[in-house]
């Protein structure tokens, strides 16, 4: 069979598969709709945790920028990986024995006022339509390459698909659905990996595969790239380009922003206690780490077959993959000598071959002339690490309109039948608004996400850190830092990635630190403005300051609450 033809078969299983644990696992209550009905096992929650964290940023993504961008883009991974370290060990087990159902909701307990709610209610929204924007132009990506459809097209496909199961089976939908989506996506990870490694080197595990000789050649791989990259004008491979103060507040954004993102954090609410909590954070972390140890990998696999594939290659002795992919805009050649040769340079001026680095994974079997199964396992892999995580954050934006403002501050006596109605209305209106940023997005989609994390660094980490760690931080200061936080980071964000507010180049960014990286800035700011603002207003009620003490006390918890 031909790829399409395979890339429709496993895609459709796969979605038959999700839809059917959705009808399955069809959400009855609120508490089912918002967190599984807390009884969700370790294992399960560890499996759905690392699908709802792995999005098409980590599958597509990460790999594609750290293929093009060589060391620069390690950030990415070493980001990623230490903020999800810092959130299984710091927040994840307290947040589950406070007992709330939704960031917010923290918020707004723990800092007893509804406006703290509210504040949070918005930077959940934010953060959630930013990070969404990145999985919706994943999930077109894969549909326009290999169902040979438009961008727009695939992008709405995957709203339907991704609305039915979130809208019907909510949190207990999804996170079955995730276990299985987790099942997909490394399978599509590896399987290729392990290919190209055993074709490269002659060894099968592609984290020692990226360090080994080509075989044949008695040149280890990364020199080889080290090499190809020197000759075409690029920086060496395993050097960085980056000012290493933008490497470490791009790092940092990423770390303390993967504790402060919402869609994360509630899957320690689906299980029944504390120490599952901790049981699933470890679980999760494992799972997690068979993708991002093979990452470089196969980053390395991929820039060194494409430079070798169109190196000083005619253009019309291209392979079949490089006109598909031409199809969809994201592999433009122009010939700018008009000698028929693909020149693939590091110099703008003579560089003919421009490269989305997106498509690096979902490319890779391809270039590298694998079975046509493989290349469409990789296509549903991809569509998976997507719906997967833009389940779990159309959940959080419609529990934090449904629960956190009609529910908490609108309409307290709403049914729990209003309720869930409420909530599912909520996630048809957020999908719609998902597929419009999926369609428009503002950047690749690894670089679409680094923004929403910085978001979250900027606003949720202090507040959240704070009100576990800092039993006299009041409302005022949370408040106020979560507001200046939030707003300075969608100012620098606007400014600079969007051209508003008098725009600038990279030459006038602040202290050298780019977008991605100020959400470290940011969070900064809110730390200091809110340990500021507390010092001189009331400390928060008895009550509230032993509500802290409890949390950190070793011990059992009780159920969800809504109350």
């Amino acid at each position: 069979m031909d790829v399409q033809t395979w890339t429709y078969v496993l895609v459709g299983l796969t979605f038959a598969l999700y839809i059917g644990i959705a009808i399955w696992s069809r959400a009855g209550s609120t508490k089912d709709f918002y967190v599984a009905g807390g009884g969700v096992p370790p294992l399960a929650n560890g499996l759905a945790t690392a699908a709802d964290w792995m999005s098409a940023a980590s599958f597509l993504g990460m790999a594609g920028l750290i293929s093009i961008n060589g060391y620069d883009g390690s950030v990415y991974l070493m980001g990623w990986t230490g903020g999800y370290v810092l959130l299984a060990l710091l927040l994840a087990p307290y947040l589950r024995k406070f007992g709330k159902f939704t960031v917010p909701d923290f918020i707004g307990d723990r800092y007893y006022s509804n406006i703290a709610r509210t504040v949070a209610v918005i930077c959940a929204l934010l953060v959630s339509f930013t990070y969404v924007a990145g999985q919706m132009r994943g999930v077109g990506l894969v549909f326009s390459r290999f169902l040979e459809v438009p961008i727009n097209t695939g992008v709405i496909i995957g709203m339907i698909i991704v609305l039915f199961y979130a809208v019907l089976g909510g949190m207990k939908g999804i996170t079955y659905t995730q276990v299985a989506q987790y099942c997909v996506l490394i399978f599509a990870f590896m399987v290729p990996a392990i290919f190209i490694s055993i074709q490269m080197t002659g060894n099968p595990v592609p984290q020692l595969g990226m360090g080994s000789e080509v075989t044949g050649e008695g040149i280890s791989l990364l020199d080889k790239l080290d090499g190809l990259s020197a000759e075409l004008g690029f920086d060496q491979y395993t050097d960085g380009s980056k000012p290493l103060i933008d490497v470490f507040f791009i790092t940092a954004a990423l770390m303390v922003g993967t504790a402060g993102l919402p869609h994360v954090i509630v899957r320690f609410f689906t299980v029944p206690r504390v120490r599952d909590a901790r049981r699933s954070a470890g679980y999760a972390l494992l799972f997690i780490a068979i993708l991002y140890t093979t990452a470089p990998a196969v980053a390395v696999f991929a820039r060194t077959n494409l430079i070798e594939t169109v190196k000083d290659q005619p253009y019309e002795d291209m392979p079949a993959w490089f006109s598909k992919w031409e199809t969809t805009g994201l592999i433009k050649f122009e010939d700018k000598n008009g000698d028929g040769k693909i020149q693939y340079l590091a110099d703008k001026n003579l560089n003919e071959l421009n490269v989305d680095p997106d498509i690096m994974v979902l490319a890779n079997p391809e270039i590298a002339n694998l079975p046509n199964w493989v290349i469409a396992l990789v296509a549903a892999g991809g569509l998976a690490a997507a719906l997967s995580t833009a389940a779990g954050l159309l959940l959080v934006i419609s529990t934090s309109i449904s629960h956190d403002l009609i529910k908490k501050q609108f309409q307290p006596d709403l049914s729990e039948k209003g309720e869930l109605i409420a909530a599912r209305i909520s996630a048809i209106v957020a999908v719609c608004i998902a597929g419009y940023f999926g369609i428009n997005p503002p950047d690749f989609v690894a670089a679409t996400v680094a923004l929403a994390f910085g978001l979250a660094a900027a606003s949720f980490f202090p507040a959240i850190i704070m009100g576990i760690f800092h039993k006299k931080m009041n409302k005022e200061g949370a408040i106020a830092g979560m507001v200046i936080g939030i707003g300075s980071m969608l100012f620098y964000m606007l400014k600079f990635k969007f051209d508003m507010f008098g725009g600038g180049g990279k030459a006038d960014w602040w202290f050298g630190i780019s977008p991605e990286g100020f959400g470290t800035v940011a969070m900064l700011l809110n730390f200091i403005v809110s340990l500021a603002v507390s010092a001189v207003t009331p400390p928060p009620p008895e009550e509230v300051q032993q509500i802290v003490e409890d949390i950190r006390i070793p011990g059992g918890a009780g159920e969800a609450s809504t109350h």
